[in-house]
């Protein structure tokens, strides 16, 4: 434990080392801001186009699920009703919504955790370890990313049927605990974020490896991992293909849940895209809490970059 604070201490020392290299007439990122030249109308008018385009579907979702289901016969409506809190009870009523929001909740959760972790592991090693047929096999990963999810769909199943997950939420969690777009991203972030001074300077204080990847590692990682845990957990929410096929009406995630409110022959869109909308609000909550860590990390990591 007495070592902690001395790779701390290195590890400042090589972050001045590494400004000292770069001289004193160089310009920092700050300087660089100040003469770039501010966005302007236009800009801000095509970000704005933008943002309405990407908040259209949530408000359509919103408008048809506060109407009663005569609405799209009606024509397209330009208002919201007042029906949206009864087409929300029918929703629970229809489907187990609270169990299936618990369990994507778990899935998302702990894949998020997971892909962050293995994926950081894995790009610390790929960017600053040197060893035989690392470019191979980063390669490999790489090439991984081209193979559609469907191919893999009937060998997948046949596995999870052995080992007896069919039904389980360990048949959802297991096949997404690592991805290679995850490694990709990790890798190429620390290769440039991440000085090999720092590493060097506490491997000859006496530090392993796991210690400099805990200590140096991992904190110059937290812009791109809070950036990738959000992308996955985003992603596994959404999910609908892989948890339909292995997880049965009993025991559903959110979007499988969803998709048994359309019934055989007639399908009451008002009901089903209020359940979009609550489908849709926790990620909404999630973005609120989120998003100024996540500008921040940006920024930061744009810093360090």
């Amino acid at each position: 434990m007495s070592s902690i604070p001395m790779i701390e201490q290195t590890a400042g020392k090589g972050a001045a080392r590494a400004a000292a290299r770069r001289g004193p007439g160089a310009r920092g990122p700050r300087a660089g801001r100040r003469s770039a030249r501010r966005p302007g109308l236009l800009t801000y008018g095509f970000l704005g186009a933008v943002l309405l385009a990407s908040l259209f579907p949530l408000y359509w979702s919103f408008l048809v699920g506060s109407h009663d289901s005569t609405v799209l016969s009606r024509g397209i409506p330009l208002l919201p009703g007042g029906n949206f809190l009864v087409n929300a009870a029918k929703v629970f009523d229809s489907i187990p919504f609270w169990k299936a929001m618990g369990n994507s909740l778990i899935v998302s959760c702990v894949t998020a955790a997971s892909v962050v972790v293995f994926s950081t592991l894995a790009g610390f090693a790929f960017a600053k370890l040197r060893f035989r047929g690392s470019k191979g096999l980063l390669v490999f990963v790489i090439a991984t990313m081209a193979v559609p999810t469907q191919l893999g769909v009937v060998p997948l199943f046949i596995v999870m049927s052995k080992l007896g997950w069919t039904g389980s939420l360990w048949a959802v969690i297991i096949p997404g605990v690592v991805t290679a777009f995850g490694v990709f991203w990790m890798t190429q972030y620390l290769r440039d974020a991440l000085p090999d001074e720092l590493i060097e300077a506490v491997r000859m204080d006496g530090a392993s490896m796991i210690q400099a990847f805990w200590y140096i590692g991992f904190p110059a990682a937290r812009p791109a991992a809070a950036m990738l845990a959000l992308f996955t957990f985003v992603a596994t929410w959404t999910n609908f293909f892989w948890p339909f096929i292995v997880l049965g009406p009993s025991n559903p995630t959110l979007p499988v849940a969803l998709q048994l409110l359309q019934a055989a022959h007639f399908v009451d869109y008002s009901v089903v895209l209020a359940g979009a909308v609550l489908a849709t609000v926790p990620l909404l909550l999630l973005f609120i809490a989120a998003g100024r860590q996540l500008v921040s990390g940006i920024m930061q990591g744009a810093v360090k970059g």
